[in-house]
Formats: C-alpha cells, sequence, structure tokens
C-alpha cells in the first residue's frame, strides 16, 4: 500500500533540495563577480577582506535561510528584522541587568519562538495570509521594542558574551561557523527528513499535501518558528559584535533575505528553493557591497546593482521553470 509519503513523491518527481543547474548559474555568478572585483581591486580577493565579507553576511545569510523555509512552504515572513530588535533589546537588558548569559541567551531565543508561533498560528489555524500578518507583525514587533525600551539603545553588553561572538576558531570568525552549522543542519531538515518534504509539498500544492496526510498546519507554524528563532540568533550576534542594541535594528532585513533567497532560486510562489542557493546569493549580495564600497561606489549606485541582481534573478528563475 503507498504511503503518504510516497504519494507525495509520485506526485512531485522534481521538488528535491539537490545541486541542479540553477545552483551551478548562481555559483557562476559568484565567480563572475569575484574575478571582477579581484581584478579592480587588489584588497578584494585577499583572506582578511574575503573573511570579513563572510562575517558581515552571517546576520543575513541567518534570516535569509529561515525565509528560505518559509518561502519554499509558499509563504513569507516580513517581521524579521522587528523580531531581531525585539529580541536584541531583551536579551541585551537581561544581560545588563545581571541576568547569566545562557540564560538570557535561551530568553533571547523564545521571543523568536514567540513571534514565529504567532504569526504560524494566525496562518495556519486562523487562515490569514502570511504577508499580511507578517506585516502586522513588522510593526507589532517593532512598536514591542520601542515600547520597551522607551525608544533608547541599551548599552553595556558584558564582555563575557562579546568575547564569544568576536572570537575566532582555528582561525575562523565564530559568527561564521554559525551559520556553516545552521545551515548544514537545514540542509539535512530539508534533504533526509519528513519535515522537509512536507514544507516542499505545501509549497507545491497544499492541498494535495493534505489529501497525502501531510500535518499541514503543524508543519507551516514550525517553518515561522524556525525563521524567527533564526532572527533572534542573528541579533544576537549584532549585540555581541556592536556592544549594544537599538530598537531600530534589522530595518529592511527582511528584504536582504528574500533577495538573498530569490537569487539562489528560491521561487516566491512556493515549492522550491536551495539552502546552498540562498547561501551563494547572500555571499553574491556580501561581495558586491563590499567590492562597490572598496572601489568608492555610493550607495546608492549600490542599490541599483542589488535591484538589477534580483530582477535577472527572477528572469531567470521563470525561464526555468519554462513558462
Amino acid at each position: 500500500m503507498m504511503t503518504h509519503m510516497d504519494s507525495l513523491q509520485a506526485g512531485r518527481p522534481v521538488a528535491r533540495l539537490k545541486f541542479n543547474l540553477r545552483d551551478a548559474g548562481t555559483l557562476i555568478g559568484l565567480l563572475i563577480i569575484v574575478v571582477t572585483f579581484s581584478v579592480l581591486s587588489p584588497v578584494f580577493f585577499t583572506l582578511p577582506n574575503l573573511l570579513n565579507i563572510l562575517q558581515q553576511s552571517s546576520i543575513n545569510a541567518l534570516i535569509a535561510l529561515g525565509m528560505t523555509l518559509v518561502i519554499i512552504s509558499g509563504g513569507i515572513d516580513l517581521s524579521v528584522g522587528p523580531t531581531a530588535a525585539l529580541s536584541a533589546v531583551l536579551g541585551a537588558t537581561l544581560m545588563v541587568s545581571g541576568v547569566p548569559v545562557p540564560l538570557a541567551v535561551l530568553a533571547t531565543l523564545a521571543v523568536g519562538i514567540s513571534s514565529g508561533v504567532f504569526s504560524g498560528s494566525l496562518i495556519a489555524y486562523a487562515g490569514l495570509q502570511p504577508f499580511i500578518v507578517t506585516l502586522g507583525g513588522l510593526s507589532l514587533f517593532r512598536a514591542l521594542a520601542l515600547i520597551y525600551t522607551d525608544g533608547n539603545p541599551v548599552f553595556g553588553i558584558p564582555l563575557e558574551f562579546r568575547s564569544l561572538v568576536n572570537t575566532t576558531l582555528l582561525g575562523i570568525p565564530v559568527p561564521i561557523l554559525v551559520v556553516a552549522v545552521i545551515a548544514l543542519v537545514l540542509w539535512t531538515v530539508m534533504n533526509k527528513t519528513p519535515l522537509g518534504e512536507y514544507i516542499l509539498a505545501i509549497g507545491g500544492n497544499e492541498e494535495a499535501a493534505r489529501v497525502a496526510g501531510v500535518p499541514v498546519k503543524r508543519t507551516k507554524v514550525i517553518v515561522y518558528v524556525i525563521s524567527g528563532v533564526l532572527a533572534s540568533l542573528a541579533s544576537l550576534i549584532l549585540i555581541g559584535r556592536l556592544g549594544a542594541a537599538e530598537p531600530t535594528i534589522g530595518n529592511l532585513w527582511e528584504l536582504d533575505a528574500i533577495a538573498a533567497a530569490a537569487i539562489g532560486g528560491a521561487s516566491l510562489m512556493g515549492g522550491k528553493g536551495s539552502i546552498f542557493g540562498t547561501l551563494i546569493g547572500v555571499i553574491i549580495l556580501g561581495a558586491l557591497r563590499n567590492g562597490l564600497t572598496l572601489l568608492n561606489i555610493q550607495a546608492f549606485y549600490q542599490l541599483l546593482a542589488i535591484g538589477l541582481i534580483i530582477i535577472l534573478a527572477m528572469l531567470i528563475d521563470r525561464a526555468t521553470r519554462g513558462r
């Protein structure tokens, strides 16, 4: 007798997150950017600068990885930036007030879990649209961060925590290692577990997934919880580097994350995406900003370049879908 997993695989033969031509094309795009800037700037292709690009991109990488899962499931999460802000100010306040760092970190991650449960439940159980729910969350969580701090930054992050975030292991900054571990875990989830199959199935055809026995509502909540937790984790890295937390951090993080996922091959229609592709998309954005900065190109031209790359990625996605 065919199980619901077998029926999912039979009805969705191409919805696997494996290295493919789209990923290869994204990688080639990154190589072109690296070669171009290496020729134009002798500083670009040096180990310190390459590590700097990866470290500077670590926050966007965490947000984008969570966003990728949401997009694959057919949703969107516009509240990740404000979730990070609320997480940051709460975690920073607890640390400054003398709460042990491990407990403060857990409390910070709990904010991400709560925001994910909030958004995911309204989407899954109340039947509201992801765009509307997370747009509301964007305003709600930002307002809570501002109210909690009265609009003021929180200073005095303990050196114990800052040292942990800013240290290196075998010469590699901790934020880069954190991203690598999270990416490996999510790749395993998407390729080797039933949860990954469920996320793909829901994004590909939610009604068919429901008929096949996929726990659609529970899976949606899980996806938004993952996105929220990664936003909180990103906030911890940021306050560790800055030594302070502001209720205004995270502005437009959701757009950078969506851009990285789209460049990496994720379809905003759902059912398609790649953990590897998203990481390459993140590095493309980081390398592009870094290279243009080294060449003293003004910031608004950087926005122009990024916008053109996103549109090009969407055209490529449409062409590869054959429609």
